[in-house]
């Protein structure tokens, strides 16, 4: 038992990490809370960044917090700092300016960071991003405005991202991936060239199966890119999605269990007895399909925000939940609802392409584990998305080939 107001260290401001502050000031009203960040701002809806990279939005529409939210719920946010190191004995956290934070309990949600371009010519060479942060953003945004050619690489959520800002702003754009297709650890090849066609339509040059090779600088910045086939491609901006390595790295000393992430109960509780995980970072237990997985949505990670803040503070909520990630793709929409992974042995799959609006196709692939639907993925019309997530939700048993494919026509 404490003899003190219980405290509380966040290591992390996205939505998992400010999600569970918000929750713990009221579950705890007289804690003490440190949020700690790398970035300069308080949240900011990072899946707002695609509408402010394409000029629909601006910049404070991106903000979802402020300073004095902060400050009115008594959460204390130290920007612009780096965690070096967790004392798990002596339960301290300590930073690269030699600060200190002591907690009764500790919550790790730091995410991931983009893995960068590592090819001869691209270090030292200006004008090659990543897409993450809000800093990347305005950047980007920066060299677009003064750029005639530009060049998305990757088969990545964040590499169509990057092309479809471009494309709107009117660059001479292209896209370049590794894969057959995009999005190829949930896709068929069907559903790639339904997005291929897509691309197409907005003037989007689409070149699959080559990767760069080399950057060619001009003065500092990219000329062109030559790739492994022999194309070479000019840009003025580059932009890359090439996936995240989750950050776990102050955890390397510890006693806290990993594997690709931070692995965690259904409570959302390490090994270590205090100490949790949330978001994208952590590898969590999913009811659905029975399985510890980690999943980089924002719904997800607020959600787990959610449970965390009440089981820091003494509660047993189990996460139970269905992720799902929504975005718009060029002039349609995506969505995808708990897992949907191609490459998963244990996982069938079932898919339906067909006519759509505005020139467009619908694409629609569902997944299942012992007759049971756990994912699904949207390309065009959301019609029965609602009751899909409903029948993940519940562990429907659906026993016969032909009650499975209907789904495929919900509406």
């Amino acid at each position: 038992m404490t003899t003190h107001d219980r405290r509380y260290v966040i290591i992390g401001n996205g939505i998992a990490g400010t999600t569970a502050a918000d929750m713990l000031r009221k579950n705890d009203p007289n804690c003490s809370i440190h949020l700690l960040t790398n970035e300069p701002y308080p949240l900011y809806n990072r899946v707002s960044l695609p509408r402010f990279l394409q000029g629909v939005i601006v910049e404070q529409k991106v903000m979802i917090r402020d300073f004095a939210w902060h400050e009115q719920r008594n959460i204390n946010l130290v920007t612009e700092t780096m965690v070096t190191h967790i004392n798990m004995e002596e339960r301290v956290v300590v930073t690269d300016n030699g600060q200190t934070f002591p907690y009764d309990a500790l919550l790790i949600a730091t995410g991931g960071w983009a893995n960068p371009l590592r090819v001869p010519g691209a270090e030292g060479t200006r004008h090659i991003y990543n897409f993450v942060t809000l800093d990347d953003t305005k950047s980007i945004i920066a060299r677009m405005l003064e750029s005639r050619t530009a060049l998305a690489y990757g088969g990545s959520f964040i590499s169509y991202e990057l092309c479809d800002g471009f494309a709107v702003r009117k660059l001479e754009t292209t896209w370049l991936m590794r894969g057959p297709y995009w999005l190829r650890s949930a896709l068929d090849p069907d559903g790639g060239e339904v997005i291929d066609n897509i691309a197409k339509k907005f003037g989007v040059n689409v070149i699959h199966g080559d990767e760069i090779e080399s950057v060619i600088p001009q003065n500092g910045v990219p000329g062109y890119v030559r790739t492994k086939k022999g194309r070479e491609i000019q840009a003025d901006v580059i932009g890359v999605g090439l996936g995240i390595t989750l950050n776990t790295k102050i955890l390397a000393n510890t006693p806290v269990e990993l594997r690709s992430g931070i692995v965690v109960n259904e409570y959302m509780e390490t090994n270590i007895p205090g100490v949790y995980s949330a978001g994208d970072v952590a590898e969590f237990y999913d009811p659905t399909i029975g399985q510890h997985h980690t999943m980089g949505t924002w719904d997800n990670a607020m959600a787990h925000g959610r449970i965390v803040g009440v089981n820091m503070a003494g509660g047993h909520e189990a996460y139970i939940d269905v992720p799902t990630y929504t975005s718009p793709l060029f002039d349609v929409n995506i969505a995808v609802v708990g897992t949907a992974e191609t490459n998963n042995p244990e996982l069938q799959s079932i898919a339906l392409r067909e006519p759509g609006e505005k020139g467009n196709e619908n694409y629609r692939k569902l997944f299942y584990r012992e007759n049971k639907l756990v994912g699904v993925l949207m390309i065009g019309s959301p019609k029965g998305r609602k009751k899909l997530v409903e029948i993940v939700k519940n562990q429907q048993i659906l026993e016969t080939a032909a009650e499975r494919e209907a789904l495929l026509r919900l509406k």
